[in-house]
């Protein structure tokens, strides 16, 4: 069976970076009718929240991205402890005391000679009572796998065909000084155990896989298909990164984002098919297909959300919007029609309520001066409310016979005279309800 996990350290709010992430592996599992985890990578206690935890499952909730189960590698320590202790037994794991500045000057040397910045294995060569020793004077060491330096391949699911040679990377730290145990290892732990047969996740994680395909094979395990999608970048194809903090989801969310308008796009963005607004979840699942995304680094830009938003609102019956209108105060008998003068003149539901404050207190009227003398007659041909849907017409040919004015010259300054804009709702619709405010004010 197909098995995906989305796997977010709780530091911190869930991003439109973490979000690729999660819908790709998300959808893989939906589309197999396999299975979806959400794995809380909570190993570091320092940086671990349990406010993130919970607003990470309510993200994914409004986005309606739902896992079969969850896990949490807080609770899964012991298990980490054991695979550690097989591979001590067959000298795969060692401890290294290096401090970060040593660490660092080999670094340098090793550039000034030309050669690839690769920790040493001096470790490797000290004895039982070198460690002592070590122990004694430094405390605990890190604790490195050691690598097969051999070159490491797989046919990766975005990349397509990958080979890193394993004498060019370091052996990886999978558990600090302090005991802490390392995302590259625990990941490995979790994948193996929970029978994980599928991984996409961000381009930057290329050479973790090539050192965790290894430590899988050594703990016995099978290594899962992988897929690296590309990273994003802003618009104009600047770094995102220092941005994430202020693309996190629930931003997006209070600023009236609709989720399907984010899924849609986020489901294509980087891929050769265009994007396309989706109406549900199956549309989007039946029409994903991983390997139609690209390698080059993808645009993201957050503005392309909003006309996908203002497209998913106006598809909208009055029913699903009720609520909101409600409690914005439209009174029950006109929501219906509020709702259908609106409806294709918002860009998000917040906008509705400046649409309700002009229509229930009126709007500043905006004249232009050439045009007061204008406004005043036609003013004066207005008849008196109550006003439907026919009024507009038969008045704006009442001043058009009386005035001699025609077209844009007749309606704009008439639409911003009464409603202080120069755009919007067909001004037939939006009469009646102008007046039928005032009157129930």
């Amino acid at each position: 069976m197909t098995t995906t996990r989305f796997a977010p350290s709780p530091t911190g709010y869930i991003h439109v970076g973490n979000l690729r992430t999660a819908l790709m592996n998300y959808l893989i599992a939906a589309k197999a009718g396999g299975t979806f985890i959400l794995r809380i990578d909570d190993t570091d206690p320092e940086r671990s929240k349990e406010q993130y935890v919970d607003a990470i499952k309510q993200d994914l909730e409004w986005l309606g991205l739902h896992w079969d189960r969850v896990e949490r590698q807080s609770l899964r320590l012991d298990r980490y402890a054991e695979a550690a202790e097989r591979l001590r037994g067959m000298g795969r794991l060692y401890e290294a005391f290096e401090t970060p500045v040593e660490l660092d000057l080999k670094r340098k040397k090793q550039l000034n000679m030309g050669k690839p910045p690769v920790y040493d294995r001096a470790a490797l060569a000290l004895s039982a009572e070198d460690r002592a020793r070590l122990r004694a004077e430094r405390g605990a060491g890190v604790w490195r796998f050691l690598l097969d330096q051999e070159r490491i391949e797989w046919r990766d699911g975005i990349l397509g065909e990958i080979s890193i040679d394993a004498a060019s990377v370091s052996d990886p730290v999978l558990i600090r000084a302090d005991g802490q145990v390392l995302y590259t290892f625990a990941s490995v732990v979790d994948d193996i155990e929970m029978g994980v047969t599928d991984i996409v996740r961000g381009a930057d994680h290329v050479t973790n896989t090539a050192t965790q395909i290894q430590i899988i094979e050594a703990l016995g395990g099978t290594a899962p298909r992988f897929a690296h999608h590309s990273l994003l970048t802003g618009p104009q194809g600047e770094a995102l990164s220092k941005r994430l903090g202020t693309l996190s989801l629930r931003d997006l969310r209070a600023r009236g984002v609709e989720p399907m308008a984010l899924l849609s796009l986020m489901a294509r963005l980087g891929s050769a098919d265009p994007v396309e607004l989706r109406t549900d979840m199956a549309e989007l699942i039946e029409g994903f297909d991983i390997e139609r995304f690209g390698a080059a680094p993808t645009k993201f830009d957050e503005n392309d959300l909003f006309p996908l938003t203002a497209r998913v609102i106006a598809a909208r019956p009055y029913e699903a919007v009720a609520g909101a209108i409600a409690a914005i105060g439209v009174p029950e008998d006109l929501a219906p029609q509020f709702w259908e003068v609106t409806r294709e003149n918002v860009t998000t539901l917040h906008d509705l309520e400046g649409w309700w404050t002009l229509f229930r207190d009126g709007a500043e009227p905006v004249i232009d001066a050439e045009d007061q003398a204008f406004i005043a007659e036609a003013m004066a041909l207005l008849p008196e409310g109550p006003h439907d849907n026919e009024t507009w017409g038969k008045w704006t040919a009442a001043v058009k016979e009386a005035t001699g004015r025609k077209g844009k010259g007749l309606f704009m300054p008439l639409r911003k005279a009464l409603t202080g804009q120069a755009h919007g709702p067909d001004m037939a619709r939006v009469l009646p309800l102008l007046q039928v405010i005032r009157a129930k004010s």
